[in-house]
């Protein structure tokens, strides 16, 4: 009897601490962008009070596919923007009203709006994580409403 209740107890720690694991393993694993719909985004930056970075790509766009490996992919450009922007993502192939809209003409294309969607600015081509992260601050502060970008990045080497 004393045996049937150890192996018990047993089971039920070893149940437990394997659900600590896969909760942990969970939150590794959405050290990911959470990228919004288009509709989604923009209702949620609203809510938030979040300025928006809106991202144009394609399937067939190989600046596209290495901001996906790279700049996306780099644990500082996840968290910051995450935390302080709505990140939106739209195929330009699949949304065309949208890439019209917004005139897109070069793929990857870059926007950072207001919270109510207003156009702040455009960055198109590929961005590096380096230069991702001066761009995601320069507008999340709102440095750009008293600078330009390399008085930004002047002022901060100093």
């Amino acid at each position: 009897m004393m045996k049937h209740f150890l192996i018990k107890n047993c089971l039920i720690v070893f149940l437990f601490l394997g659900l600590i694991h896969i909760s942990t393993a969970n939150n590794v694993l959405s050290s990911e962008i959470k990228w919004a719909s288009y509709q989604n985004g923009m209702t949620s930056a609203k809510a938030e009070g979040k300025k928006i970075f809106l991202h144009f790509y394609a399937s067939w766009c190989g600046y596209c596919k290495t901001m996906d490996q790279k700049t996306f992919k780099d644990v500082s450009v996840i968290q910051y923007l995450n935390e302080n922007f709505i990140p939106i993502r739209v195929d330009s192939d699949q949304q065309k009203e949208l890439t019209v809209q917004y005139q897109v003409r070069g793929l990857p294309s870059n926007w950072f709006l207001q919270t109510d969607g207003e156009k702040i600015a455009n960055r198109p081509g590929y961005i590096s994580p380096e230069q991702m992260i001066d761009f995601l601050r320069f507008i999340h502060t709102d440095s750009y409403k008293k600078m330009n970008i390399n008085e930004f990045l002047q002022n901060r080497k100093q």
